[in-house]
């Protein structure tokens, strides 16, 4: 497989952290805060409600964050007057659903969407009081709105009104009437001239259903020309203020190569192609007057995985291909169950110079980044960053002069069992960058990954850590240099059956045995996944399965083995939770001796949960004593129990199985919320790899669900010595 030649620049980049520039430290963006919308319900409010920041933009000062929020019908506000400490203001309730919103001085200008039905589209222009929520001036529009921009002046705003189509019908072909327009909106005192609205007329141009444009985004430049992308399209239209066309053109294709295009095998593969795949644009946002950024989301026919630059004549300035995505699979925010459609989907784009440096952010709905491009020589942007946002980065707004980047994630993940919908803010300042904390750049081959669980250390300071079953036809044990910053993947060892990748593997520990591994497999009875453990020799092949005895599989629950670790001949297995004949809040860590083949447990007394449950993730033999990782399944501001424990090597003196078993005793060594948030983020749930050293230093990972209803963030880090 061929090495774009991103790697090389992104390689530069992103060691850039500890680089120096006239005698003083590099500026990178860092994440500050971390801000659930879900605060800002009022007291008494049903909180079990969707609640997602879609759209954002900031008032003049920069203290007031406005969103929308479409599920709530309503317009979120937050107070960042201290930005790394963001503070509710509470929700504006609207009489309909907002779809964007553009902010100049303290007035907010969103569009709502009132339509009845897709051949009746309807929609409003409010301006509303940002401080107290009253609505100033409303005007009717032609159609159902979509994006929302203000001229850098702040003397009109646009609005494309999409008039989207019926998905359902024609399966979701167009043209499907009634088409859509561009709107422009005289903005007089702070406040909509309703009777200056001038529409411009966009058919005609798109050689995909020319009769039925779509305008999905807008964006003004300083000559008062709005760009605006027709998505459905794949056209791109210039409109000048008075509404004359100033240039279309189609957005074009893109060769795609080195991808992953098959969904459901479980597996990161990149050797499959897409020829000519249409860009289908979703943002856009100009550079200068005469080059804009799209982000090239798609819709049904296309989606290009990347961003591109145009000048406004039509002209490719810059394409990005498949190096944004590339990008992404080597810090482990490849959406594998996405690759099938369009991949990390980069839905969003913004511009803005800090200190004098102009930078694009492109956004990855299905990825879960923001890419930091410095565009100061357009034609070759450099990938500087890769910045951790929540689910579903969806709006951005820039605010340089505070040195503030901001972004709204709209996933809310309640029903799902996920992260709730949050705002992030990140700061640009001198120091490194924070993220990513492990990558895989600098393998000779493109290697994905996700979904981190056990791990154990080697006595040369490397550190080997296992895929779960989200891969479930690519098990992999991956070797990590955690002497570099971010760590380091510099192999990846694929566990095999005959020569083929293991099925019906679902690996949740790790452990050395000379030059081989010993594996902890999590079963699921229900899916024919065996609860077992097996040796696996130092390529990866499988050499011995040891499934469990009698008196354990007639108590089973699919809450197995989360981590195994060896000492002297005897394995230990970490049991998540309760199975049948364990008391309440008690689970067992399971003995296998390797000498005489003969099971025993002793009872581990974990935490009683405050919400959800609270289980075993991960256990470690080191010194005197075994430590064990102890969470509970909750996120962000719910989160509770993320701790490690240690229990005495002396007390580990395993009672036959079936009859009663001996209770350990347990000192806490560390709670890692602290940890958890010290990179502005919110708690992640599965806390699930410890890894300790020879020396004592301790390190964490988290695992993230194979980017699947998660933010896709890894966090891999040390927490100093244990000793």
């Amino acid at each position: 497989m061929t090495k774009p030649f991103f790697c090389m620049t992104s390689a530069l980049a992103l060691m850039a952290g500890a680089a120096v520039a006239d005698g003083h430290a590099a500026k990178h963006f860092n994440r500050i805060a971390s801000f659930p919308v879900v605060t800002n319900m009022a007291e008494g409010e049903d909180t079990s409600r969707e609640s997602s920041p879609e759209i954002i933009d900031v008032t003049a000062d920069g203290m007031t964050l406005v969103y929308t929020d479409s599920p709530l019908e309503a317009l979120g506000r937050v107070d960042i007057t201290d930005p790394a400490n963001p503070q509710p203001l509470g929700n504006i309730a609207l009489e309909g659903e907002p779809t964007s919103v553009a902010v100049i001085g303290t007035t907010a200008f969103v569009g709502i969407n009132t339509s009845e039905s897709f051949t009746n589209p309807s929609g409003k222009m409010l301006a509303i009081n940002v401080a107290d929520g009253s609505v100033i001036a409303s005007c009717d529009l032609a159609g159902q709105p979509d994006s929302v921009a203000k001229a850098p002046d702040g003397s009109f705003v646009s609005v494309a009104i999409e008039n989207e189509r019926d998905e359902d019908l024609n399966d979701g072909v167009i043209p499907q009437l009634p088409a859509g327009s561009l709107q422009m909106i005289d903005v007089v005192d702070g406040s909509l001239d309703c009777d200056s609205i001038l529409t411009a007329d966009l058919t005609g141009l798109a050689d995909v259903a020319p009769t039925d444009p779509e305008p999905e985004y807008v964006s003004i430049n300083a000559l008062g020309e709005t760009v605006v992308t027709l998505q459905e399209n794949n056209h791109m239209v210039v409109v000048a203020r008075d509404g004359s066309i100033v240039s279309h053109f189609s957005a074009g294709a893109v060769d795609l190569e080195g991808i992953d295009a098959t969904d459901e095998r479980g597996a990161l593969i990149f050797n499959e192609s897409q020829m000519g795949r249409l860009r289908e644009p979703d943002a856009v946002t100009w550079i200068d007057d005469e080059h804009f950024a799209t982000a090239n989301e798609g819709d049904y026919e296309g989606g290009s995985r990347g961003w591109t630059i145009f000048r406004k004549d039509g002209r490719v300035v810059y394409e990005s291909g498949v190096s944004f995505e590339h990008a992404m699979v080597q810090i482990g925010h490849y959406p594998d169950k996405r690759s099938d459609a369009k991949g990390v989907e980069p839905e969003s784009v913004t511009f803005a110079s800090f200190d004098g440096t102009p930078f694009v952010f492109v956004g990855s709905e299905r990825g879960s980044i923001v890419g930091v491009y410095d565009v100061t020589n357009l034609e070759a942007p450099v990938l500087t960053q890769m910045l951790p946002s929540g689910i579903g980065p969806e709006g951005y707004v820039v605010i340089p002069e505070r040195n503030l980047l901001v972004s709204a994630n709209e996933v809310d993940g309640l029903e799902d069992g996920a992260a709730r919908a949050h705002v992030m803010l990140f700061e640009y300042a001198e120091g490194p960058a924070i993220y990513p904390h492990l990558t895989s750049e600098g393998m000779e081959e493109l290697t994905g990954w996700g979904a981190i669980s056990g791990m154990v250390a080697d006595a040369d300071g490397m550190i080997y850590a296992v895929s779960d079953s989200f891969y479930g036809f690519q098990p992999r044990i991956f070797k990590i240099d955690p002497s570099q910053t971010p760590a380091r993947i510099v192999e990846a060892i694929d566990v095999t059956r005959a020569g083929r990748p293991a099925q019906k593997l679902d690996m949740e520990g790790i452990t050395l045995d000379g030059d081989a591994f010993w594996i902890a497999s999590e079963g699921r009875t229900d899916r024919v996944i065996p609860h077992a453990i097996y040796k696996v020799a130092a390529d990866g092949s499988i050499e011995e399965e040891i499934g469990l005895p009698p008196e354990l599989m007639a108590v089973e629950r699919r809450f197995g083995f989360e981590g195994i670790t060896k000492v002297g001949d005897t394995l230990w297995m970490a049991v998540q939770r309760e199975w049948k004949d364990d008391p309440a809040n008690h689970v067992k860590l399971v003995a296998y001796n390797l000498e005489t083949e003969e099971w025993g447990a002793v009872h581990y007394p974990k935490a009683e949960p405050a919400k959800g449950w609270v289980g075993l993730s991960e256990i470690v033999a080191h010194g005197d004593h075994v430590y064990v990782v102890e969470r509970d399944n909750q996120h962000g501001i719910e989160a509770v129990t993320k701790k490690i424990y240690r229990v005495p090597l002396a007390e580990m003196e395993p009672a036959p199985l079936g009859g009663e078993l001996p209770v350990v005793s347990k000192e806490e060594v560390r709670d890692l919320i602290p940890d958890l948030t010290s990179t502005g983020g919110y708690v992640l749930d599965k806390v699930e790899g410890l890894a300790i050293l020879a020396d004592g230093t301790a390190w964490i990972s988290t695992d993230n669900d194979g980017v699947d209803d998660h933010s896709g963030e890894t966090m891999f880090f040390s927490i100093g010595s244990v000793d």
